[in-house]
C-alpha cells in the first residue's frame, strides 16, 4: 500500500500539534510505519486520505459497537444537531439515556453524564472520597483510568506501594495517597491495606481490562476485593468505560457475580460522541452536588447530540440482545484463526475475548496482570501490525491495547483478515 500523502499529512499535523496526533498512542510510535490519516469510515471499513481501505478492528477504540455510520444512529444525530448542538440546560434526552443505564445496571440508582472516560474516573474518586471522607485511593499496574493527576502513576516493586507520579507536571503531592496492586493478585492488595491501615476511600479496577491487552479479572479476584472492602468500608469501584455494553449488554457485570459500589461509563453509550458518566446507589449520588458537598461540573455535561447518539445506540443494544452472541463468535473465530497462523510458523500466541472485545499477545503463556504482558514480544507485535496494516487489516497500534468486533464485522472480513495473519506471520518467519 502507498502512504504517501498520510506521511505528508503527518509531517504538517507535527508543525502544529505535540507529536503531530492529540492522543499519544496514535502516533504509532510502538509499531512501523506512519499513522494513516483516517477520510472517512463506513460499516466495518475505514478509508485512509490515499485511498486505502482496511477493515477495522480499533472501531473509534471501542465506541462504534455498529461500525461507522449507523444510519439509526446518524438520522437521530442530524435530527439533534437541526434542534441545536448544545444548549448547557436540562433536556428530556439525559433522563432517558440515564434511565436506560439504570435499568441494566443493579448497581447503580442513578448516574452523572460528563465529557469523557477521563472526567468520569476523576469525579467517581472525588466522590468516593467525599463518601469516605478518606484520602487513599488504590488502583492496579497496567490498568488506565484517564490522565487525571492522581491516575498518573508508576508501578515500584511489583507489590504494593504508594505510587510516584509517572509524567512530569504531576506533583508527588497528589500521587502520594495513589496505592498501587498488582492485578490479579489478592496478597499485594492485602499488603495496601495493611499499609494504609485499612483507610482506602476507593478500590478502582477495570474487571476487564483493556489497556495492559485484554487482561480479564479472575472471578476469585474480584470476589476477594469485594470482601475487602465490604471489611474496610471501602467503596469498590468498577471502571467499565471500555467493557461498559462491550463485553456484554450488561458490560462485566453481565459476566461477573461481583456488583461494585459505582461504576464509571463511556465510549459505547455516546456511539461515538464525547462522552463520559459515573453512577452508584442513591445514598452514595446523593452526596454529588447540587443535593450533596461534592462538588462537579461540566458546560457540555449531557450534550445533546451525544445524549441522542447514546440513547439510540442502547435501544438497539437492548432491543437485540442477541447481538453479542453473534459478536462473540466472530471475535472467536478472529483470533483463533490468528492463533493458527501463529501455530503454523512456530511463533507463540495467546489469545483471549470477552463479547465483542478480543486479545492477542505473543507471548508463551497466560497473561494475568501487566508484568505478564510486559514480556509480550513487542517487536514482533510491531512486524505484524505492519504486515497486517500493508494487507488492509487495521489493528491496535500497541500490543498494549484490546481490539473490537462491530456488528457491521462480516464472516468475509474476518476470513480476509486471518488470511493476511497467515500471510503477514509467514513473511516475518522467513
Amino acid at each position: 500500500m502507498a502512504y504517501d500523502k498520510s506521511i505528508a499529512a503527518f509531517e504538517e499535523a507535527y508543525k502544529v500539534i505535540p507529536g503531530g496526533v492529540d492522543s499519544p498512542v496514535r502516533a504509532f510510535n510502538g509499531v512501523e510505519g506512519t499513522p494513516p490519516f483516517i477520510e472517512r469510515g463506513e460499516g466495518g471499513y475505514l478509508y485512509d486520505i490515499d485511498g486505502n481501505r482496511y477493515i477495522d478492528y480499533v472501531q473509534s477504540w471501542g465506541p462504534l459497537i455498529f461500525g461507522h455510520c449507523d444510519a439509526d444512529i446518524e438520522a437521530s444525530v442530524i435530527d439533534a444537531v437541526k434542534r441545536g448542538l448544545s444548549f448547557g440546560a436540562p433536556t428530556n434526552v439525559e433522563t432517558e439515556l440515564a434511565a436506560e443505564i439504570v435499568a441494566l445496571f443493579e448497581s447503580i440508582d442513578k448516574v452523572r453524564f460528563v465529557s469523557s472516560g477521563t472526567e468520569a474516573v476523576m469525579s467517581a474518586i472525588r466522590l468516593a472520597r467525599g463518601f469516605t471522607g478518606r484520602d487513599n485511593i488504590l488502583k492496579f499496574t497496567g490498568c488506565y483510568h484517564g490522565h487525571s493527576d492522581s491516575l498518573l502513576v508508576q508501578a515500584g516493586s511489583g507489590l504494593a506501594t504508594f505510587g510516584a507520579p509517572s509524567s512530569p507536571g504531576v506533583p508527588a503531592d497528589l500521587t502520594k495517597h495513589t496505592l498501587l496492586a498488582t492485578y490479579n493478585d489478592m496478597a499485594s492488595v492485602e499488603k495496601c491495606f495493611e499499609d494504609a491501615n485499612g483507610e482506602i476511600a476507593c478500590v478502582i479496577i477495570e474487571p476487564i481490562a483493556g489497556n495492559m491487552g485484554l487482561v480479564p479479572a479472575d472471578e476469585s479476584f474480584l470476589e476477594g476485593l469485594r470482601t475487602l472492602c465490604d471489611a474496610h468500608g471501602t467503596l469498590l469501584i468498577f471502571d467499565e468505560v471500555m467493557s461498559g455494553f462491550r463485553a456484554s449488554l450488561k458490560g462485566a457485570q453481565g459476566i461477573t457475580q461481583v456488583k461494585p459500589d459505582m461504576v464509571t461509563l463511556g465510549k459505547v453509550i455516546g456511539a461515538g460522541m464525547p462522552v463520559g458518566a459515573f453512577g452508584a446507589r442513591a445514598e452514595i449520588m446523593a452526596h454529588l452536588s447540587p443535593e450533596g458537598p461534592v462538588y462537579q461540573a461540566g458546560t457540555l455535561s449531557g450534550n445533546p447530540v451525544a445524549m441522542t447518539a447514546g440513547l439510540t445506540s442502547l435501544r438497539k443494544l437492548k432491543s437485540n440482545p442477541a447481538i453479542y452472541v453473534d459478536l462473540g463468535k466472530k471475535a472467536k473465530k478472529l483470533v483463533e484463526g490468528f492463533k493458527k497462523a501463529a501455530d503454523a510458523v512456530n511463533v507463540p500466541m495467546v489469545t483471549d475475548v470477552r463479547g465483542s472485545m478480543f486479545g492477542f499477545f505473543f507471548s508463551d503463556k497466560p497473561v494475568k496482570n501487566f508484568a505478564d504482558a510486559m514480556e509480550n514480544d513487542q517487536k514482533m507485535f510491531a512486524k505484524f501490525h505492519k504486515g497486517m496494516l500493508d494487507r488492509g487489516v487495521y489493528l491496535a497500534c500497541s500490543s498494549f491495547e484490546a481490539g473490537f468486533i462491530s456488528a457491521a464485522t462480516t464472516d468475509e472480513m474476518i476470513e480476509e483478515s486471518i488470511k493476511a495473519a497467515y500471510e503477514t506471520l509467514a513473511e516475518i518467519a522467513s
